[in-house]
């Protein structure tokens, strides 16, 4: 088999919007202080038409609240890197099996008919407990949200490229886990612990299954995350476990995502990539 030449000079000068053209949606990019906002609005400075899913009745009920979604909208197309690439949202309660399907849909066709980069950001906040406490209704409801509708999300993704003749390479799916195979795993939250750790495990079976149709698939553990969701003394106490002395910021996955969306990616597939900033557990 002949090797591939190598770049010329041209091909390894950077390009300031390396996904020029291309279309992205981010599941879980209702919130302003979320992963899922950061990641949209570096894939929208970084050229890429972009569709923020959002489901506020969840953020709602959280502690940090939810945010307006026109709001949120503008603040990504503010980043835009491209002038005139989309922008637009719209609401998907993933629970429901059947939304991933019209989900997958609605976002190719805002953006123009095609989709190549699926960020499957979203999780289920709450409901969890210990292992003496958790029980089959939480279990059921983080496998819903938390792993079902992903491998659900990337399926529908998947058969929406393979009927899209445009569709080339530069096909993305990035799934989210939270460090539960590191030391110490996450024994308050025992029911989302293991709905992760199966987005983690089924990584590498997703990026064979897809590489034929030039898809790669990576799944990013962000580690503690200044989401909001933490304050006073237990926020001081997990900053000082970052060698840096303060938790890592929305920003931080973000930009390791946005990168596993360009073509300087393209020969990584099948990892689960850990962005912690050296925490220690």
């Amino acid at each position: 088999m002949p090797r591939l030449p190598s770049p010329t000079a041209g091909e390894l000068r950077r390009d300031p919007l390396p996904l020029r053209g291309r279309t992205a949606l981010v599941t879980g990019a209702g919130r302003r202080g979320g992963i899922g906002y950061a990641v949209a609005r570096r894939l929208a400075a970084y050229g890429a038409g972009v569709y923020l899913h959002h489901h506020v009745p969840h953020d709602a009920a959280m502690p940090w609240g939810a945010d307006r979604p026109e709001e949120v909208v503008a603040a990504v197309r503010a980043a835009l890197g491209e002038p005139g690439a989309p922008v637009a949202d719209g609401p998907a309660d993933l629970s429901d099996p059947s939304a991933r399907e019209q989900l997958i849909a609605t976002a190719a066709e805002a953006l123009g008919g095609r989709l190549d980069i699926l960020v499957a950001n979203h999780a289920l906040s709450g409901s969890d407990g210990t292992l003496d406490t958790v029980d089959a209704a939480m279990l059921d409801a983080h496998w819903a949200v938390d792993t079902r509708s992903v491998l659900l999300l990337a399926q529908a993704y998947a058969r929406r490229r393979a009927a899209t003749p445009a569709a080339g390479t530069g096909g993305r799916v990035v799934m989210m886990t939270s460090g539960q195979d590191i030391a110490g795993g996450m024994p308050e939250e025992i029911a989302y612990a293991l709905q992760k750790g199966a987005l983690a495990s089924i990584t590498r079976s997703l990026a064979t299954a897809l590489a034929e149709r030039g898809v790669t698939v990576n799944t990013v553990n962000p580690g503690p995350v200044d989401t909001d969701y933490l304050t006073g003394d237990a926020y001081e106490a997990v900053a000082a476990r970052f060698p840096a002395g303060h938790w890592g910021m929305p920003d931080d996955p973000a930009r390791l995502v946005a990168w596993l969306a360009t073509d300087e990616a393209a020969w990584i597939t099948g990892q689960v990539i850990d962005s912690e900033g050296g925490f220690r557990r």
